[in-house]
């Protein structure tokens, strides 16, 4: 009987131990755990700020060239694309892209009504892509102020109100070209085709033939083909355009360009981020306008 209670005893203090190192062992992996987490969110804190000390530096790079030159052309520094830079535990990478070089959607309507200039503009734009014309009225109307819909597959408040889940149509511009998402036959693959070409700017602007693609100048000068667009591009790469008037002289005989539409400088400008900090990695965006002197504004930025 002795005997038989000694063995029960040895067991219990055998689950005893047991109990005590399992208790042991679990606690070592919250402490781990935590440890761990505290680490990577560390990690992803710093990543976020040199994410913004980036944007601070494309701000800089910005200033600086706006008191040397009164001309944007993508021979500038701005435009050069920083290699991957290692910075203390990790890496870091960015660049700046010239809006102005881009059409910009926001131009479409001017005082709350359609500017049917721009509009014909991207129009071409979208045929040149190979896009249906009749996005051009759909994004009209989720711009203009009035509810009366486009001739052309145009679409307000009635449209996307019957949409499995309903919302009104914005009737201002864009803050951002994601926003197209919202806009009625604005799919994912219409949107991937038009990304390279087209921006949203707060205000209306003039396209920099300094750094507009090719198809983008055949969208704002009425009469240009492609062909001659590239031409222009192939020219300015040997030598930018000067001002305005350098720019008209070289314009295929008979092609004509609204003077207000066309500029050589910029004033907006996108910043894009990337670093890797320990185990974490983050990725800033931040729209730039350099409308005075000193360090160009934040219009708006986006780190996650």
């Amino acid at each position: 009987m002795i005997a038989k209670q000694r063995g029960i005893a040895i067991i219990l203090a055998m689950g005893v131990v047991a109990l005590a190192a399992l208790a042991a062992a679990a606690i070592m992996v919250s402490q781990s755990t935590w440890a761990r987490h505290s680490e990577l969110e560390g990690d992803h804190v710093q990543a976020r700020l040199l994410v913004q000390a980036g944007v601070d530096w494309a701000r800089a790079v910005l200033s600086d060239d706006r008191r040397s030159s009164s001309v944007d052309h993508l021979g500038e520094p701005w435009a050069l694309r920083l290699p991957p830079m290692p910075v203390d535990n990790g890496e870091f990478t960015g660049y700046i892209e010239d809006q102005q070089g881009a059409f910009n959607l926001n131009n479409l309507v001017q005082d709350g009504k359609v500017n049917l200039a721009q509009l014909a503009s991207f129009r071409r734009l979208l045929v040149l892509l190979d896009l249906p014309v009749a996005l051009a009225d759909a994004l009209a109307d989720w711009l203009d102020a009035d509810d009366l819909p486009q001739p052309q597959e145009g679409a307000e408040d009635g449209y996307y109100l019957s949409l499995p889940t309903p919302y009104l149509a914005a009737n201002r511009p864009l803050v951002d070209v994601t926003e197209l998402a919202l806009v009625r036959g604005f799919d994912e693959n219409v949107r991937a085709r038009l990304r390279p070409f087209v921006t949203a700017l707060p205000r209306f602007t003039a396209v920099n033939v300094n750094t507009a693609k090719p198809e983008v100048l055949v969208a704002i000068i009425d009469g240009l083909d492609l062909d001659a667009a590239r031409a222009l591009v192939a020219q300015r790469e040997r030598a930018y355009f000067l001002d305005r008037a350098d720019f008209l002289n070289r314009l295929p005989g008979g092609i004509v360009a609204v003077d207000n539409l066309i500029s050589v400088s910029s004033n907006y400008f996108m910043a894009t981020m990337r670093v890797t900090y320990g185990s974490a990695t983050a990725r800033g965006t931040a729209l730039l306008a350099r409308e005075t002197s000193g360090w160009p504004a934040i219009v708006w930025r986006k780190i996650p």
